[in-house]
């Protein structure tokens, strides 16, 4: 199945890791960055569409879908935001971009934003899909997170337990998932979710999302309240748009808690599950458009 019909797939080699890379479309550049447990397909339901007015690019980041994924180092700093934000802006100059738009979802999303943080000549607008900043969300978690966000803590647990426990039915644990964070797991692709599950399987990929999530514990929240405390703030516009069913801290908060991050903030709620891009693709086209084109 062709999940973005007329995009071109390519293999771009950056800091000696080979991304899989979809690119189609033409205009000012939109780099689009996916989420956990998924890939670059993710954004199958608003890529082409997109793709009239921008050229964009969705690469499966470093650890998923078919990109290369690295040993973990020890502190999981290999899988910290910042150095995943790095190998994201040299992608986007070996393709030419010095400067574009970043969208993300979940672990996409937290790239984004310290892309945005730390580069902020390369940004020029973001665009974070149902997520709060990683320091915030910790701050706020209570038993709602406890039990519906489980997958935090499990994964960050070192030691190899997840690895473990993930790598005897891999499918199950990431269909649990998708069950549990959807509102409307019909409106999922079947296609889509075969391919997130011959990704996700992967050993090296099940031990290489653990990373992501360990360094979400230690060095990516440390980085966010280094940043926070120093004043630090996203100096592009920025879009959150929030699904109304999976922030156990309530979704209506999210504007108003990246308000503390950035200085030109807007945003809104979508009646959907964390899947916003492929449960209600209309819904962020019609949010996505008018904030990418202004």
């Amino acid at each position: 199945m062709s999940f973005f019909p007329g995009f071109e797939q390519r293999r771009v080699t950056v800091n000696d890791i080979a991304f899989n890379v979809r690119i189609g479309g033409s205009g000012k550049p939109l780099l689009m960055l996916h989420g956990y447990p998924q890939t670059h397909v993710t954004w199958h339901k608003i890529a082409p569409d997109l793709a009239r007015q921008f050229t964009v690019i969705c690469p499966d980041l470093k650890g998923y879908g078919d990109s290369d994924a690295p040993p973990p180092t020890a502190d999981s700093g290999n899988y910290s935001k910042r150095v995943m934000g790095v190998e994201m802006l040299a992608l986007m100059t070996a393709l030419g971009h010095r400067r574009f738009a970043v969208v993300g979802h979940d672990r996409g999303a937290r790239v984004a934003y310290r892309l945005a943080l730390d580069h902020p000549e390369a940004v020029s607008k973001l665009v974070v899909l149902d997520i709060l900043p990683t320091a915030d969300y910790w701050d706020l978690a209570d038993r709602t997170f406890a039990v519906n966000t489980f997958h935090w803590g499990l994964l960050a647990r070192d030691g190899g337990l997840p690895e473990r426990l993930i790598g005897k039915d891999p499918e199950f644990f990431q269909d649990y998932l998708m069950r549990l964070w959807a509102g409307d797991y019909s409106a999922l692709d079947p296609e889509a979710l075969k391919e997130y599950r011959r990704c996700f399987a992967k050993p090296v990929n099940i031990a290489a999302s653990c990373a992501d999530y360990r360094a979400g514990y230690g060095i990516d929240d440390e980085l966010d309240r280094a940043d926070k405390a120093a004043g630090m703030k996203i100096t592009c516009p920025v879009l959150v748009l929030s699904g109304d069913q999976y922030l156990s801290t309530g979704e209506n908060q999210a504007v108003d808690i990246w308000k503390r991050w950035a200085s030109d903030v807007r945003g809104c709620v979508i009646q959907s599950g964390h899947f916003v891009a492929e449960e209600k693709p209309q819904e962020v086209l019609a949010a996505l458009a008018p904030f990418l084109e202004s």
